[in-house]
């Protein structure tokens, strides 16, 4: 299926910093709860992260992360998701998240 160019850009795709992250015992699959800062424009937003089998609590803060920020909020189990962090599957079908190869300022916008 196709999509225009003006449909992507509706997909608000920014990068942001991780600064807070704790265990999610209640969610149906490992995962983590993220904090993560889009800069003054966005703010900080929270989401819930599978990202249990490559990162751990201690290095996913300070990572950078790229994320959809204008999904409507869902509710995940207990958690409130209000952003979608980017992944792509390994070869065992883990996520590994998408970022920067360099430090940027964080609320870019992809494009």
């Amino acid at each position: 299926m196709s999509i225009t160019f003006d449909e992507f850009l509706k997909v608000d795709i920014r990068v942001g910093t991780v600064v807070r992250a704790e265990p999610y015992p209640e969610a149906r699959h490992p995962a983590f709860k993220l904090w993560v800062d889009f800069g003054p424009k966005i703010g900080e937003r929270k989401t819930s992260a599978q990202i249990t089998r490559h990162y751990d609590l201690d290095s996913i803060v300070g990572k950078q992360v790229v994320a959809v920020t204008n999904f409507p909020p869902k509710q995940i189990g207990k958690c409130i998701s209000e952003i979608l962090v980017l992944g792509i599957p390994d070869e065992d079908g883990e996520v590994v998240l998408l970022a920067p190869s360099r430090k940027v300022p964080d609320g870019g916008r992809m494009y």
